[in-house]
């Protein structure tokens, strides 16, 4: 069932975005060769910890309960990867998925980062799934059902050679991470069957396309968390907490919009 929530619920769960969009600026300064994407988890939890939030990630449960403040996802890893002390390298790329609750209400956001010079194709990825994202942000004021927006974005990931992950879908999200309903980045008949729904004010959502060059196709590894392309190649992922409104789409993950919303993170970079 979707729990519609008020402007005053939204608002709240703007708190939480904020803190992650920071969080991610932290990790963004951080981001080189030669950084390993532990000492990156280890500085955001830090900065959660230090706002009042709770991050969401460590100890979700699972056959092993996950360790890290943030998923730390290198080249061909989707999602899920465990932060680590291996190093990163000049051409990488490497997702970074995190969240945290404060007062009650939650936010999700993640990026795919470039370690210093990528390659072109790399970049095009990068490109492609940002782009994605901001499909979605578009177009769902003019949609009426979620299934018209995954189709304008599975559509253009399609039309760049690229190929959408099907296995792992985004979420409705606001007192716990994951709620209903499932957000697909694709359209399927099961989905349109029995899983869309429509945009109405108050539907928050976390939309995280997840996008691969050479197959759609993931595996798990042995970490129990990891998820990789089946052949090994490159994948990205961006993501972002929307609120629909009765004005259009609220971004709760995104950058300040005026200056008390400004936090120092001096002390973190």
């Amino acid at each position: 069932m979707i729990v519609l929530r008020s402007e005053q619920e939204i608002q709240k769960m703007r708190k939480a975005g904020l803190l992650g969009w920071h969080a991610h600026q932290i990790a963004a300064s951080l981001i080189k060769p030669g950084t390993t994407t532990l000492e990156i988890d280890l500085k955001m939890e830090r900065f959660f910890l230090d706002h009042g939030a709770i991050p969401l990630f460590k100890g979700y449960p699972g056959r092993v309960p996950f360790p890290g403040t943030i998923c730390a996802s290198i080249n061909e890893e989707v999602v899920h990867g465990i932060p680590s002390n291996r190093p990163l390298k000049e051409g990488d790329i490497v997702s970074i998925d995190t969240g945290c609750k404060i007062g009650g209400w939650c936010g999700d956001s993640a990026v795919t980062y470039p370690v210093g010079k990528i390659s072109a194709d790399a970049q095009k990825l990068l490109n492609v799934t940002s782009r994605t994202l901001n499909i979605a942000i578009e177009q769902i004021p003019k949609c009426r059902t979620w299934s018209e927006v995954a189709k304008k974005m599975e559509e253009y990931v399609v039309k760049n050679g690229f190929y959408v992950v099907e296995t792992l879908v985004g979420h409705g999200i606001g007192r716990e991470m994951h709620e209903d309903p499932q957000v697909p980045n694709y359209v399927s008949h099961d989905f349109l069957r029995s899983g869309d729904f429509e945009l109405r004010p108050g539907v928050v959502i976390a939309v995280e396309p997840m996008v691969n060059i050479g197959t759609k196709k993931v595996r798990l590894e042995k970490d129990y968390w990891t998820l990789t392309t089946t052949d090994r190649s490159l994948s990205a992922h961006f993501e972002h907490t929307l609120a629909v409104t009765e004005k259009g789409v609220r971004v709760l993950t995104g950058n300040p919009v005026h200056d008390s919303e400004k936090i120092d993170i001096s002390k973190y970079i």
